[in-house]
């Protein structure tokens, strides 16, 4: 059992506003350690100079969008244990099975709640302490 405190978050989002969602959701649920990137090439440049452990990225962004942030953390040897929830504003079925082919650990769909938040956390890592 983890505990929240322990999570090295990193979010993905265009959208300052979806960042700010998340990061109040991860606070709720006691993770401090959270930091946030634009874009999947931004990400990477954090995620290369600052271990994360759960990376909650968008789906639909500009340079890189989440499926390929997704690929070039699995292909990436120092960044494939990285677990990965794909946050996207719709369930698309084929999206959801390709990001499953690359090796995502969970999906949330926006709008989403605190509570379903933690939920999917905790479906991949186990119960928050």
């Amino acid at each position: 059992m983890p505990a929240a405190s322990d999570l090295k978050v990193l979010i993905v989002d265009d959208q300052q506003t979806i960042r700010a969602l998340v990061r109040a959701g991860l606070k709720d649920i006691g993770v401090t350690d959270i930091e946030d990137a634009v874009d999947g090439e931004a990400a990477l440049n954090v995620l290369l100079s600052n271990r994360r452990n759960l990376i909650i990225s968008d789906f639909n962004m500009p340079n890189l969008d989440g499926l390929g942030l997704l690929r070039a953390v699995r292909i990436a040897p120092q960044l494939k244990a990285i677990a990965f929830i794909m946050l996207t504003g719709r369930a698309d079925t084929a999206l959801l099975q390709r990001a499953q082919q690359f090796g995502v650990n969970n999906y949330l769909v926006k709008p989403f709640t605190v509570a379903t938040l933690r939920e999917k956390i905790e479906q991949v890592f186990g119960p928050l302490t």
